[in-house]
């Protein structure tokens, strides 16, 4: 995969598809925009002051004791192996090495959001964070209403200047991974289960598909939805996942990729049910979820697409409490090594070189991962 020193979030001044689309809107959502490419010294002996970079300076003279910070999770919080969790490293991160004050809040239900947010608020928090697209209204009220406080939203688009907007191309990491399942499948079909049927989901869903396409033409995708918006707890329920995987390894699928939060967990107990190690797999979203289940599902997960949300709430947090905080739209990408593909267990090792070409063609521009099937 595309090797890095140190991940850089470019901030987008151009008109984005993902405004809707990460919110589940118009349906017709266009690929996220590439980054301009940028120059650097090719080691850090060659680095003068004047080449240091605000997030160089930042990692070397941080003090972050002074600022607070809120993390609102989405549903089902902290300990969900996957998406709340990717979150949850990045404030643990920089709790650890920057010493600031973190604290986090779990809703219950869509019906507790602003309170939730205003509870963060009153406590004083200089920048607060909302784990999701669902966090899209009350954070849009609250930034309103507190021009003081900073705020930065994962998977939504806020056009307001204290708010950051951390958007991710998902499409990309999931061609990776679905290259990766065309590549390792023996019977020829693989599948794909999202948590709930909206545009953000859908690019998960598009990029597997154009992955495996890209090895294998003829290659058969079964997909399938847990819920429709405005129903969002397909997220949080491992059980229907479970029954969904075990439908499609039952129909001659081999490797099944989910995009659903904690309901993943159920599609990893499928596997295991369903057959010996190496002969069915799991693919893992968000986090590196073989590093984080039990010994009994580790054999059963082939690999994960990696959306750095740590990375994302980590350098958030930095350029915080160092340079000040930006406003705007941040692209994590291929070409920022914002998504990519883990390697945990070594079942891939040998294929590693193909996805890294792939990897490479996509941050070239070459291969432009479409955002809807």
């Amino acid at each position: 995969m595309i090797k890095r020193k140190q991940m850089l979030a470019v901030a987008v001044t151009a008109a984005l598809g993902l405004t809707a689309a990460a919110c589940g809107g118009d349906d017709d959502a266009t690929p996220v925009t590439e980054p301009p490419a940028t120059d650097a010294p090719d080691t850090d002996e060659d680095m003068t002051d004047e080449d240091m970079t605000d997030e160089d300076m930042t990692d070397e003279m941080v003090d972050g004791s002074d600022l607070s910070v809120g993390l609102l999770f989405d549903i089902t919080g902290r300990g969900d192996r996957s998406f709340n969790d990717a979150a949850a490293a990045g404030l643990d991160q920089a709790t650890a090495e920057l010493g600031i004050t973190g604290n986090e809040s779990t809703p219950t239900g869509d019906g507790d959001r602003a309170e939730r947010l205003q509870g963060l608020i009153d406590q004083g928090n200089e920048l607060i964070i909302g784990v999701g697209f669902l966090w899209g209204d009350a954070i849009t009220a609250g930034a309103e209403a507190n021009p003081d406080t900073n705020f930065a939203i994962i998977d939504s688009v806020i056009e307001l200047d204290n708010v950051a907007s951390l958007v991710f191309a998902e499409q990309e990491g999931s061609f990776l991974v679905g290259a990766a399942a065309a590549l390792k499948s023996q019977t020829g079909t693989v599948g794909f289960i999202g948590g709930v049927e909206n545009d953000l989901i859908k690019r998960f869903e598009a990029g597997f598909a154009a992955g495996a396409e890209a090895v294998n033409p003829d290659i058969e995708i079964l997909a399938s939805y847990i819920t429709q918006p405005p129903d969002f707890t397909g997220f949080a329920d491992p059980a229907r996942g479970k029954e969904i995987a075990a439908g499609m390894y039952e129909a001659g699928a081999d490797i099944v990729y989910s995009a659903a939060g904690a309901s993943g967990l159920g599609a990893f107990e499928a596997a295991r049910e369903a057959g010996e190690p190496g002969d069915v797999w799991a693919i893992g979203v968000d986090s590196d979820q073989y590093e984080l289940v039990g010994e009994d599902l580790q054999p059963y997960i082939l690999t994960s697409m990696l959306k750095r949300v740590d990375v994302a709430v980590f350098e958030t947090i930095s350029e915080t409490a160092g340079a000040g905080f930006s406003g705007g739209v941040k692209v994590f990408d291929t070409a920022s090594d914002g998504v990519g593909y883990s390697t945990s267990g070594g079942f891939i090792d040998d294929i590693v070189d193909q996805l890294d070409a792939f990897a490479e063609q996509i941050a070239s521009g070459e291969i432009e991962v479409p955002v809807t099937r």
